[in-house]
């Protein structure tokens, strides 16, 4: 058996990243508020996560994908993030979707679908030109936390 280089680089997969998005979606859920993680990651870095946080400050616009925006923005000292990917378990609305837009990120990976608020439901092409995006990594989970958390609601 060889010796591995300890400049061997690992590569995580979507499902890694969308399993730590899962978890910020369960501090949601926890808290009252509706479940939604997102992470921003570069080069198998994460550099911001987030998850809902509407209720707690009372506050419209703060999603999870508009909370790991600014926080990656943050960590980055910039305004794009042409390298990032956002994981998030919840098909962006209007309202992210046009923030990943001007944030120029690479990719999207979203778990389920939205058919009710997502942003593919208004037609429009609110992504940047260049974002790839990815869908359905980890959607039964997203699922069940969601429909758990809106069938509570209904008790």
């Amino acid at each position: 058996m060889g010796k591995q280089s300890s400049h061997q680089k690992i590569v995580f997969s979507d499902e890694y990243f969308m399993r730590i998005a899962l978890q910020e979606a369960i501090k949601a859920y926890e808290a009252k508020e509706v479940p939604v993680g997102a992470v921003v990651v570069s080069n198998n870095r994460i550099l911001a996560k987030a998850h809902n946080q509407v209720e707690r400050l009372k506050d419209a616009t703060a999603h999870a994908e508009m909370l790991a925006l600014s926080a990656a923005f943050n960590h980055i000292g910039g305004k794009y993030l042409p390298d990032c990917t956002l994981y998030v378990t919840l098909e962006p609305c209007l309202m992210c979707a046009n923030a990943t837009f001007w944030a120029k990120l690479s990719r999207i990976v979203f778990a389920a679908s939205d058919m009710r608020l997502g942003y593919r439901t208004f037609g429009a092409s609110t992504l940047h030109p260049k974002t790839k995006v990815d869908t359905g990594i980890l959607e039964e989970e997203s699922q069940k936390i969601l429909q758990s958390f809106f069938a509570k609601l209904r008790e």
